[in-house]
């Protein structure tokens, strides 16, 4: 039988659970990122009690507590988050008014020979911000840089969301990384196909990116970019690419030409890989009425995998599933360009990080605008936990520099303190060890 004794229990009303999120505003101090927030948002009203650095700090602060939603700022945290002394904590609705604050409208397009109406949200102010904080914290570079750029789905039934190729409302955006830091976020409805208006979102980017003075040397996408509009824009703004080509009647017949294959392990599985140089949207060019010889030839790397069903291609008359993938790269091996290929793979796990650990799952609005707003202010947040962990791996052994924040939260967030005033100075007296 369980019994349970009396414990003496003494309140404490100034420890914080969560100390070490002082060392993380602390050096978010000492890189000056309130004053980045103050340049390049819009001024607030002199009687305005918070300023930007309260909104941005307690809203990032959240995810660094282990929080999912804004109105933890008024329950769960509350009496941890009043006690630090970098910032004034302000309500969650004093929150949700800045992010409607940051709001830019919608705007509609549609498509030739298409009636869905395409809602876009876009919001130039917040992706040159968290342009100009991925500097600051030099984690993007100026030249050589390699991006991937992805639409995701985000499953949400928020009234303004409408229905996607997955028969489930959710929105769309279209994300670019480098590396693992998201350096363009354009939201989009999800009836909205990746491959719809991607040439105009890819021309907003780049755009951005020179205004910023950041060099896009190479570009990968899935096969949504595989489209002669948007081809066309990447080739202006990019010295290569590897993109993933979609099969049809002409791209099987470069294949079927290829005179030789070279056989690789890989899996388990038996492939084969090989290459030709493939000149695509012949047929679409000149219907357009425009000159074909303007095109660009690509170097068509192709790997095969039989298959089990024995089902013969009427172009290559083989029984083999294709992955082929264009570049102008002429210098990697047919399995280099494959692997190097196959590392935008990073972008998926990212998606899962930002859903999962940074609320891209839990949006507050039924707005897709103010929801825009929330998904840039969050990547914003991961970017910078991205260098937190990093920074502070490199001090502590008990942390490394891939650890989600989940783990970095009990290692490291999750200690005990208070601060104390001593000899003129106020010292974080912290009630357990930092290793």
């Amino acid at each position: 039988m369980l019994t349970i004794t009396a414990m003496k229990v003494q309140n404490s009303n100034y420890i914080t659970p969560f100390g070490g999120l002082n060392f993380v505003l602390e050096e978010l101090n000492n890189l000056k990122i309130d004053s980045i927030l103050q340049e390049n948002l819009p001024t607030l009203a002199p009687q305005s009690i918070y300023n930007w650095k309260d909104i941005f700090y307690s809203f990032w602060s959240l995810y660094f507590y282990g929080g999912d939603c804004i109105e933890d700022l008024s329950g769960n945290f509350k009496k941890s988050l009043v006690k630090l002394p970098f910032i004034k904590v302000p309500s969650p609705d004093r929150v949700l008014d800045r992010i409607q604050e940051l709001t830019v409208p919608v705007k509609e397009f549609t498509v030739p020979r298409g009636i869905a109406i395409h809602e876009f949200s876009m919001n130039e102010r917040l992706n040159t911000l968290n342009i100009k904080l991925l500097k600051r914290i030099k984690a993007i570079k100026e030249t050589a840089n390699v991006l991937d750029y992805d639409n995701t789905l985000i499953y949400t039934k928020k009234s303004s969301a409408k229905m996607s190729y997955k028969r489930q409302k959710a929105y769309c955006p279209g994300v670019g990384l480098i590396g693992k830091k998201v350096v363009f976020v354009e939201n989009r409805n999800g009836n909205s196909a990746a491959k719809d208006l991607q040439a105009q979102t890819l021309e907003r980017m780049f755009k951005l990116f020179d205004e910023q003075g950041i060099k896009i040397n190479t570009f990968r996408a899935d096969s949504a970019s595989f489209d002669l509009d948007i081809l066309s824009v990447i080739m202006k703004n990019c010295e290569n690419l590897f993109i993933k080509a979609r099969m049809s009647p002409t791209l099987a017949e470069a294949i079927s030409e290829i005179p030789c294959w070279e056989k690789i392990e890989e899996s388990n599985e038996e492939s084969y890989i090989g290459e030709t140089h493939y000149i695509p949207f012949k047929k679409i060019t000149k219907r357009r009425g425009k000159d074909i010889n303007e095109l660009y030839e690509y170097r068509l790397v192709v790997k095969k995998v039989p298959r089990n069903d024995g089902q013969i291609n009427l172009f290559t008359n083989e029984a083999c599933n294709y992955s082929a993938i264009i570049t102008l790269d002429e210098n990697m091996t047919n399995e280099e360009v494959y692997h190097f290929y196959n590392q935008r793979g990073t972008a998926e796990k990212e998606f899962d990080v930002l859903k999962n650990d940074f609320g891209w799952n839990r949006l507050p609005s039924s707005k897709i605008e103010s929801n825009t707003v929330y998904l840039l202010m969050t990547a914003m947040c991961r970017n910078i936990y991205d260098y937190i962990i990093r920074l502070f791996s490199s001090r502590f052994k008990n942390l490394m520099p891939h650890f989600r924040i989940k783990k970095f939260i009990f290692r490291f967030i999750s200690i005990p303190a208070k601060w104390i005033r001593s000899g003129r100075y106020d010292i974080l007296r912290l009630y357990g060890a930092l290793e």
